[in-house]
């Protein structure tokens, strides 16, 4: 790739960044790295009234959350600045203008009320209203009135947008790296307004604007901008500018049934859909987040990048540096791609055996008050051995508490599987070689014990199941040595002691 590349993620402040938000940051991301590009964060802000406090802050740090924090943008590299729309807003009605002296444009003055006049009429009808080529010269605008009759309509201060003039009889022939060739008829396209009465831009004005002026090389967003491309071409071709190539990314669909992954969908199943916990500023409803829930940021940038994407192998575990080298525009698929939240799950357990134990250790004692005073130490190496059967940090605590408390009861299908004739002696028995181990070691109470088993001819199940349930209070957890040696001698006999006296 011979240009520069520069591509930019460009959310608006609305409320918490959606993960389908996250997984378009994250190809853009991944197609600036792979090429020594540019990853530009923009804040399109210019609807003003459906801000949302916080909202900009979330963006940031979900970002550096996810391991992809921007090269330039709001406070950082400031080079095109500045990088919210609602700042910039200055600069796009001379653009405006100039579309308008070039015959690309036009002032439109008609009310709200003669629009919804001709919608209804036209519904009425059968038909569909489009502001268009066949019907502008007779709506009140600067095509069909005299530049007298435009002139003291703006000095009269009567409330106007501007209009893109849109090519009668053309057809044209788009590209998109995902989806090819793309044709469209002109006639169907409608004179979409670039600015608007109260004097702010519409996306589409502002959004070509900013691309242009930020040296944008290549727009990689969501499949609900194509509608738009038609558009965002002419505006490149009406001022005379070197278009950026286009990538339209599929959608991201609900796990079951039809349509794209709404909010609705995670509360229904029980998943989030945002990347970080969100607390709606106006209610102070919470929504949750996966950062909140357990999850690794790891396991969720490899999840989102095979929505839509694959790299043509059996591959599927990939760290951040191997999907920048992998990542491919051409491998993105033009189907929908199904979230499926088992397979984020997935994912987050095999990334939980990546984890280092002693941060894993630090974790799991500020998530459970019970561990408050125990060594962080002793906690990593008990995360050592009951890891691999986690998806969470918040699933050691059923899966270890026998290392932390001694069963105060015992599973009754087990006790009546482990205990039968016999089993009271063949314990008595296990806590006198206990008693006499003097190199309390793994290594050597298995050999201690199954050498007694094996001379003794006893079946291992008689010995094993009865003393895994007495230290454990079920038949779960990991090697039942691997539990003798962390709990210790004395506290080992306590708990065989314990479980004949109860059983």
């Amino acid at each position: 790739m011979t240009k520069n590349v520069r591509v930019r993620f460009a959310p608006s402040p609305t409320g918490p960044l959606h993960i389908g938000g996250v997984r378009t940051a994250l190809f853009n991301y991944l197609f600036a790295k792979k090429h020594n590009g540019t990853f530009i964060l923009r804040i399109e802000d210019t609807d003003q009234n459906r801000y949302v406090e916080g909202a900009e802050q979330y963006i940031v740090d979900a970002l550096n959350w996810c391991g992809m924090p921007y090269d330039e943008g709001p406070n950082k590299n400031e080079k095109f600045g500045p990088y919210k729309q609602s700042e910039r807003k200055h600069l796009y009605k001379a653009y405006a203008e100039e579309l308008i002296a070039s015959g690309n444009a036009y002032y439109a003055f008609d009310t709200a009320e003669t629009l919804d006049f001709h919608r209804k009429d036209h519904e009425a009808k059968g038909k569909t209203f489009i502001y268009n080529w066949h019907n502008r010269l007779k709506l009140s605008n600067s095509l069909s009135l005299s530049a007298e009759a435009v002139k003291a309509k703006i000095d009269a201060g009567d409330d106007y947008v501007i209009r893109f003039k849109s090519p009668q009889d053309e057809t044209l022939h788009l590209t998109d790296i995902i989806r090819g060739d793309i044709k469209i008829d002109t006639n169907i396209l409608d004179d979409k307004v670039l600015f608007k009465s109260d004097g702010m831009p519409t996306y589409h004005l502002a959004n070509i604007v900013d691309d242009h002026l930020m040296e944008i090389s290549h727009v990689i967003r969501g499949e609900e901008w194509l509608p738009s491309l038609a558009l965002h071409y002419q505006l490149y071709k009406a001022f005379g500018w070197d278009a950026p190539e286009f990538a339209h990314l599929p959608l991201i669909l609900k796990p079951t049934g039809k349509g794209k992954l709404s909010k609705r969908d995670g509360d229904k199943l029980g998943f989030p859909v945002f990347p970080l916990e969100w607390t709606d500023p106006k209610t102070d409803d919470v929504s949750r987040g996966y950062k909140e829930d357990g999850y690794f940021a790891e396991a969720m940038v490899n999840f989102l990048a095979f929505l839509g994407w694959n790299p043509g192998t059996e591959q599927e575990i990939f760290n951040l540096e191997e999907l920048i080298q992998a990542f491919d525009l051409n491998k993105v698929n033009k189907s929908g791609a199904r979230f499926d939240p088992d397979k984020i799950k997935w994912f987050n357990h095999h990334y939980m055996q990546e984890q280092n134990n002693d941060e894993l250790a630090e974790a799991f004692k500020n998530h459970n008050s019970k561990l408050t005073e125990i060594d962080v130490n002793y906690i990593s190496m008990v995360i050592g051995l009951i890891k691999e059967r986690a998806t969470f940090v918040s699933d050691f605590w059923d899966l270890s508490h026998f290392f932390f408390t001694a069963p105060t009861s015992y599973d009754e299908k087990a006790a009546k599987k482990a205990f039968k004739e016999g089993t009271k002696d063949i314990l008595e028995q296990v806590v006198s070689i206990v008693n006499n181990i003097e190199d309390f070691s793994v290594e050597n109470m298995q050999t201690e014990i199954k050498g007694w088993i094996t001379s003794n001819e006893i079946g291992f199940g008689k010995v094993m199941m009865p003393l895994r349930l007495a230290l454990v209070g079920a038949l779960q957890g990991p090697d039942v040595f691997d539990i003798m040696y962390m709990i210790g001698k004395s506290e080992t006999v306590k708990r065989v002691d314990g479980v004949i006296k109860s059983l």
